[in-house]
């Protein structure tokens, strides 16, 4: 996901309960929905992970 620069949302130290339901779609994203060899493009990525955003919700 770096080399999108797509950047994950992150919680202030000491308080992981705020942030719980975007580490668990982050969680799913990269785990169920990222090809191992990554992408070929951006453009290929953000199809890919708009696609996914769209089916998660």
């Amino acid at each position: 996901m770096w080399r999108y620069q797509i950047r994950q949302s992150m919680s202030r130290r000491g308080n992981c309960w705020d942030n719980s339901p975007m580490e668990r779609f982050f969680r799913s994203l990269k785990n169920e929905w990222m090809p191992v060899v990554g992408y070929v493009s951006f453009s290929e990525a953000a199809h890919a992970i708009t696609d996914y955003i769209v089916g998660y919700y």
